[in-house]
């Protein structure tokens, strides 16, 4: 069945191809409501949009989305090596304790210090400098903290908006240094610079499902308890959740989930800035 699919797909790509005298995008989706490679970005959105840690990328030919979907990293890689970079990840963040599925978390973390982003006055940047996802803008993010839940814990944060984009930072978390907090206000930099773009459509990636839940499942239900979790404590994270929640009103936000270390040029750009970040003095 899949050969024929891709038999099938083979012949719609020519016809298109033939039709239009230029060579097309493809849209491939891991992980979605239905995978597979698309010619088209409002194909593809049917698939992914709002459908929980999806998995998507758009490549320049066919064989690069294909191997995307039948995750390995590239066409000549294994379909194993990105399956044992996950269990790795899985295995980290149980060290790092993450918090149960229903938002209650271990209290491993004192009370949050309130860190606003504001929305910063930057220079324009041209729209062309972006990757885009149909009309979404794609940014990594990533948090990182040595020696977290330590007296000597040193937090950063990254984002990541392409080779060279003028955007790119990396920072020293301000407040208090955890690695979930640095997570969250990655997340928050990245928000609060498209805004300052006016950018209101963006594809965020992070590796923290940590943050996604938070933002995308937990918030409602934190909010109507009065910041409260189901079982009556009272939320660590609330002033960074409360922050976040405030950025996202009025954006269009894809919340897609990468695999930590596991090869993704974007992540790892992200990771590498806010280590980068971590390293500079604290407030």
């Amino acid at each position: 069945m899949p050969r024929l699919l891709g038999a099938v797909h083979r012949v719609l790509v020519a016809a298109v191809r033939g039709s239009s005298g230029g060579l097309g995008m493809f849209y491939a989706v891991r992980r979605g409501r239905k995978a597979g490679v698309f010619l088209t970005w409002n194909e593809c959105r049917a698939q992914v949009d709002r459908f929980p840690a999806a998995r998507f990328k758009k490549f320049a030919t066919e064989e690069e989305a294909w191997a995307f979907v039948r995750n390995s990293g590239s066409p000549g890689g294994s379909e194993g090596q990105e399956t044992h970079a996950q269990q790795a990840q899985v295995k980290a963040n149980k060290r790092h304790r993450e918090p149960r599925a229903d938002g209650d978390e271990e209290n491993a973390e004192p009370r949050a210090k309130h860190v606003k982003q504001d929305v910063e006055a930057a220079p324009a940047v041209a729209k062309d400098t972006f990757s885009y996802m149909g009309d979404y803008v794609v940014v990594y993010t990533d948090g990182c903290c040595s020696s977290n839940g330590r007296r000597r814990a040193r937090a950063g944060i990254g984002v990541y908006w392409g080779p060279g984009h003028p955007l790119n930072v990396g920072v020293r978390l301000p407040g208090r240094q955890t690695n979930q907090r640095a997570e969250i206000h990655a997340a928050c930099k990245a928000i609060g610079q498209a805004k300052a773009q006016n950018i209101a459509k963006l594809v965020l990636y992070t590796d923290s499902m940590f943050t996604i839940n938070g933002i995308t499942s937990w918030v409602q239900g934190w909010k109507e308890k009065g910041w409260r979790t189901s079982t009556g404590k009272e939320v660590i994270n609330k002033e960074d959740f409360m922050e976040l929640d405030r950025l996202v009103q009025g954006m269009d936000i894809q919340w897609m989930h990468v695999p930590g270390h596991s090869g993704f040029t974007g992540n790892e750009e992200a990771d590498r800035l806010a280590r980068e970040g971590a390293k500079q003095p604290g407030d």
